[in-house]
């Protein structure tokens, strides 16, 4: 029997967008340490943001540009020289993803930097990690924290972070923090829910926090323990239903797909927030690779309770996305959609492949894909990518317009259209997303041969080789994608469907959506048997 669901006001909450899972190198078939995120917003752009390594003048300052509404914050010094920046990656292989889980509204931040700033700032700064990680928390202490509580992924080669930071109010614009290492050999998640609770407080090769994350909490009376017992999230972003169901539900999808040995409830993300929580991170049940990643990704909970393809809000073409808002009330009682990992809101997604026993240039490859992950076809971007491919870099088209010269909106066109008969497109679609996506793969291991080839000679030739194989490789993708479209609306003109031969046929809805119909309709629809007066 289910324990009562509690927090039930909190359905009126937002519920937030983005997903990011984390494996690390010993958890991996060949050494790599792999992260992927996405972007989720209904009003971001996607675009490939990129930077080159840069140098600077004594006193240049740096514009701080807010991540989410553009908006100018402020400007900081730039040291000496700053790294080349492919996206979330740089070129030593360093990514960083995050997933805002807001937490204390009063402890929101007031400084200077956003959370978007502070991963470009940190990527362009930082060689590892690591040291990502203490760009990210000097720069706090000096500037302020300015977003919502958030968590982060910070990987490079061989460590997997994650890092949650919460502001601390108007009063102060610093923060309180955690930074906890995987250990090798696992692989974690997390989807806008704070997930670090309790912590290792002497362990600082494999847990690093800001001096007064406990003190800050019984300053403001959030935490009256011992220290070995505080936990980050539940004294800072407790619990809810909506940050369960919504979120957490997310993770335990990664989880249960990754380990289906652990047998893991779903109690929990059901929204019961007195059952046993999820871990932290957990050992697969066998080792993954890039593509395994990009499937986890590609997760609207098919085959459990939560599946998005099976109720009647799948229309009769099973479309696994629901319109927002995400929560509703009938008859005065409140319900709520699912929130899968796939989601039509992305504006671009990645999985980050970052490998220590090649050149950083060879070795990181930034795996980019705009709009759905369900939908979407990842391209490889080499961390040696000198320039970024036309179609897809910041600054080619805009929200305000579509334009054919645009990865986002090429990618946007198929899926919206596929939404009106998604069962029998997506099949379509996934014929074409595995053939180039198979095809990256395939040729790989060639592309970084001859990439070796050239680096042991000519570091420099490498970088070009790998920038042209790069752009030419996600520009014939947006080709092959345009072309996508063209056939889908061809195929299924005027819901019609189209046979291999190019005939014009009239498949019917499922058996059980003309049983929904006729439940509905009932006797309107009814025609008279002839036996009948």
């Amino acid at each position: 029997m289910r324990r009562a669901l509690v927090y039930l006001l909190t359905l009126t909450a937002p519920l937030l967008p983005c997903t990011n899972v984390l494996v690390t190198k010993g958890a991996t078939k060949h050494g790599a340490t792999l992260l992927s995120y996405t972007d989720d917003s209904h009003r971001r752009y996607g675009e490939l943001a990129f930077r080159p390594r840069m140098q600077h003048a004594p006193g240049t300052l740096r514009d701080v540009i807010d991540w989410g509404d553009g908006r100018f914050r402020g400007r900081i010094p730039e040291p000496a020289e700053t790294y080349r920046r492919i996206g979330n990656m740089n070129e030593f292989q360093v990514a960083i993803g995050e997933t805002t889980f807001g937490g204390r509204k009063e402890l929101h931040g007031s400084g200077m930097l956003d959370y978007g700033s502070l991963i470009y700032l940190a990527l362009e700064r930082a060689k590892t990690a690591r040291e990502a990680i203490g760009v990210i928390t000097s720069l706090v202490k000096e500037f302020g924290y300015g977003s919502d509580g958030e968590s982060l992924s910070i990987c490079d080669p061989n460590e997997a972070w994650i890092l949650e930071i919460m502001g601390k109010g108007k009063e102060d614009k610093g923060a309180v923090w955690v930074a906890v290492k995987l250990p090798d050999g696992v692989m974690s998640a997390h989807a806008n829910q704070a997930r670090i609770r309790q912590f290792p407080l002497n362990d600082p090769k494999n847990c690093l926090y800001s001096p007064d994350v406990i003190a800050f909490a019984r300053s403001r009376n959030l935490f009256k323990g011992d220290d070995k017992a505080f936990s980050f999230c539940e004294t800072y972003a407790p619990w809810t239903f909506s940050g369960l169901r919504a979120c957490e539900a997310r993770v335990w999808s990664v989880f249960r797909r990754s380990a289906p040995s652990l047998n893991l409830s779903a109690d929990f993300v059901r929204g019961d927030v007195k059952a046993q929580p999820l871990p932290l991170w957990i050992k697969p049940d066998r080792k993954l690779d890039t593509r395994d990643v990009m499937e986890l990704m590609r997760d609207h909970f098919e085959g459990t309770e939560f599946d998005m393809t099976q109720d009647v809000g799948a229309g009769p073409f099973q479309c696994p996305y629901r319109w927002r808002p995400m929560t509703f009330k009938v008859d005065g009682q409140d319900y709520v959609h699912e929130r899968a990992i796939s989601t039509q809101q992305t504006a671009w997604s990645f999985v980050a492949e970052l490998r220590s026993h090649l050149p950083n240039p060879i070795g990181g490859v930034f795996w980019f894909g705009m709009d759905d992950t369900y939908s979407t076809c990842y391209v490889p971007l080499y961390a040696g990518l000198q320039s970024p491919p036309p179609s897809w870099r910041e600054g080619q088209g805009s929200w305000n317009a579509f334009s054919w010269d645009s990865a986002f909106w090429v990618f946007n066109f198929v899926s919206n259209y596929a939404y009106s008969r998604y069962s029998d497109m997506i099949q379509d679609i996934q014929q074409v997303q595995r053939e180039l996506e198979g095809r990256a793969f395939s040729h790989q291991e060639e592309i970084e041969q001859q990439a070796l080839t050239l680096y042991r000679q000519s570091p420099q030739e490498a970088h070009a080789f790998l920038t042209r194989y790069s752009i030419d490789t996600a520009e014939t993708t947006v080709v092959r994608w345009r072309r996508l479209g063209e056939f889908l609306i061809w195929k299924y003109l005027d819901g019609n469907v189209r046979d291999a031969q190019g005939h014009v046929t009239h498949p019917p809805y499922r058996p059980e959506w003309q049983r929904r119909i006729v439940q509905e309709k009932g006797e309107s629809i009814r025609v008279p048997k002839k036996s009948e007066p």
